[in-house]
């Protein structure tokens, strides 16, 4: 493996950080790019990104830059690391550039809305069918990362030899990397995850003990399966790194964007108003709001989802969205 390499990593936040140090700590030149041109600007003169990974120095040689242009140009590989509603808005940025050799390898946990495409398929209806493209997911909280916790995750791709030239390019003894050709499992999980761990939130918020919380990551496991198999995925997928193994960490986790979300919901606070003093965005915000519609489109029975949604969307009570999931009609398991 060429170690002289450049790797571009797109969006500055704590996931897109961790993994510039991460790789630089392994040999390549790196570049991290920023949306914003204040907030780059001063992570290039503090060397710490304060708002997202906070007490984790970034090496003096990577190359922080708003120009995107300058962060892919010479890069083999591209890391994408942005808000699933701002990706599809930056991979246009991209289309002046020569891609033609690159790889591109989407870390992004979302299901663009109202589209409803997962961020593959977004990359790929701007880029083109043709693109070299992977997905890195699985529990990767980023602060246990960037402090050498060991870690697992899973790249994906269809290409065999491109999942194991990634594994290697990832993998250290502290971060090992899986390989698997389930783009769409690990993609999925990766972003209905989110909104289980939102639900767990709400429990927590509401007084809850670790029975509800059980009870809500293991049917929560079921509906993600259930969806992911109509659209195409495999169920074994969903047991692995990319779906029970992060839906068990954004459900459990104090660094959870989601589950904080769901917690001071289950307080009695206001979605607008949670939001307004968050400085991360919740993906399981707007995935909600996609996978209820993709539970109508598949025709799913998704009733965790279904009253995630109603408690986001339509104000209704947490406490009545319990009842109402607790006394539906009785099955089997």
């Amino acid at each position: 493996m060429a170690q002289d390499k450049k790797i571009a990593v797109l969006g500055d936040g704590g996931w897109g950080t961790t993994l510039a140090i991460h790789l630089y700590n392994k040999g390549y030149a790196v570049s991290l790019w920023g949306a914003f041109a204040d907030y780059v600007a001063y992570l290039d003169k503090k060397r710490i990104n304060t708002k997202f990974l906070n007490g984790i120095k970034i090496p003096k040689d990577i190359l922080i830059t708003h120009d995107i242009k300058k962060a892919v140009q010479d890069a083999h590989l591209i890391i994408v690391a942005i808000p699933s509603q701002f990706l599809r808005k930056t991979i246009r940025r991209l289309k002046k550039i020569d891609l033609s050799e690159k790889i591109i390898v989407s870390v992004t946990k979302g299901i663009e809305h109202p589209t409803l495409l997962r961020m593959t398929e977004v990359i790929h209806e701007e880029l083109g069918k043709n693109k070299k493209l992977a997905v890195l997911s699985g529990p990767t909280i980023a602060q246990e990362v960037a402090r050498g916790i060991p870690t697992t995750a899973v790249v994906a791709t269809h290409d065999q030899n491109l999942n194991k030239y990634l594994q290697d390019v990832f993998m250290t003894e502290r971060f090992r990397i899986y390989t698997n050709d389930d783009v769409i499992g690990v993609e999925l999980g990766g972003s209905l995850k989110n909104i289980i761990a939102i639900s767990c939130g709400i429990s927590d918020g509401l007084g809850f003990g670790t029975n509800a919380k059980a009870a809500i990551l293991t049917r929560g496991l079921v509906e993600i399966t259930r969806l992911g198999m109509a659209m195409g995925a495999k169920k074994e997928t969903f047991f692995g790194l990319s779906g029970l193994g992060d839906l068990a960490t954004t459900c459990m986790s104090p660094y959870s964007r989601n589950r904080f979300v769901g917690e001071q919901i289950g307080k009695g606070k206001k979605l607008k108003d949670v939001i307004s003093h968050m400085q991360m965005i919740a993906e399981g915000i707007t995935t909600t709001q996609a996978a209820y519609q993709l539970s109508k489109k598949y025709k799913v029975e998704m009733p965790i989802t279904c009253e995630v949604y109603k408690v986001i969307y339509k104000n209704k009570s947490p406490l009545k969205a319990v009842k109402d999931l607790m006394t539906r009609e009785k099955k089997e398991e």
